[in-house]
């Protein structure tokens, strides 16, 4: 766990990785988020220099251990959570548990029960044919061509980062343990959707959401032979979801962010700050679910 802890009072803001990632990740956001607060990233049990740990997990299970650390570092809530991916869903879980304990929750692209549900039928017939155990397997010996590929890409996307940052974050994306650890940590995700489902609503707290507008290099990779009007339409199909999400709860916001998936965070950092800002003042979503977009 890093900690960098602003001279200002209020919530912590607490990064919380998407499946695949680790703490590090979140470097440049981290450090504009300590700009305005107290802030926290770290690596979950079995992931980056996490605890060992068998994955998959529940989502019990990573919202216990996020709440210990915090805890244990003497962190005081409450927390504004900043969840991307599958942190997104962890992030809203923790929310749920335990609801005075956040003060507000940001979500970038974030994992949701429905995202299938919203999607084209030709896309959802395409996923079921992707068997992630034998995915994970694949990992154990990449091609060195795919390693390159990936390892281009991160060098790209983290091209202004210090190397002592930037080069270790690469050679985790890259080896075998890396990958598999992200296929792992999400291959029970039908199983997390039916837990955060079962857990309740959200409680009245501030909500924004960022959704990604564009493919960018991380999805054309492991798109490939997907039409780009179909994309498109799982893009238009997620903004669909976000905004029925947003406009579910009483505070909910979405933004829309000139960014992929994988770089949400990264092509749209001054978007996360100023989500981030919001949710530290006085100057909260509004109602309804309003739509604001953002670029970089």
């Amino acid at each position: 766990m890093e900690t960098l802890r602003a001279a200002t009072s209020g919530p912590a803001v607490i990064f919380l990785a998407g499946g695949g990632a680790v703490g590090r990740d979140y470097w440049n956001v981290h450090r504009k988020a300590a700009e305005l607060a107290t802030s926290v990233i770290y690596d979950r049990a079995g992931t980056g220099d996490g605890a060992p740990a068998e994955l998959p997990r529940t989502s019990t299970e990573v919202t216990d251990e996020l709440r210990g650390l915090l805890r244990d570092a003497a962190i005081d809530g409450p927390y504004v959570l900043v969840g991307h991916s599958l942190g997104g869903l962890y992030a809203r879980h923790y929310a749920i548990r335990f609801p005075a304990e956040v003060a507000g929750l940001l979500l970038l692209d974030p994992a949701h029960e429905d995202y299938n549900a919203y999607m084209p039928q030709e896309l959802r017939e395409r996923w079921e044919g992707f068997d992630a155990a034998e995915a994970a397997a694949a990992f154990e010996n990449l091609p060195d061509g795919v390693v390159q590929l990936y390892r281009g890409l991160f060098a790209q996307e983290l091209a202004g980062w210090p190397a002592e940052v930037r080069e270790p974050l690469i050679d985790y994306h890259v080896s075998p343990h890396g990958l598999k650890a992200g296929f792992q940590e999400a291959s029970n995700v039908e199983q997390l959707y039916a837990e955060v489902r079962a857990a309740g609503p959200l409680p009245d707290v501030p909500l924004l959401v960022l959704s990604s507008t564009k493919v960018d290099p991380f999805k054309e990779v492991v798109s490939q032979g997907i039409p780009e009007a179909l994309l498109q339409e799982e893009i238009d199909a997620k903004f669909r979801l976000y905004t029925d999400f947003a406009n579910s709860v009483p505070r909910g916001e979405i933004r829309s962010v000139e960014a992929g998936h994988v770089t949400i965070h990264l092509r749209g950092e001054q978007a996360v700050r100023d989500a981030i800002a919001d949710l530290l003042t006085s100057n909260q979503p509004t109602a309804g679910g309003e739509v604001r977009h953002e670029s970089r």
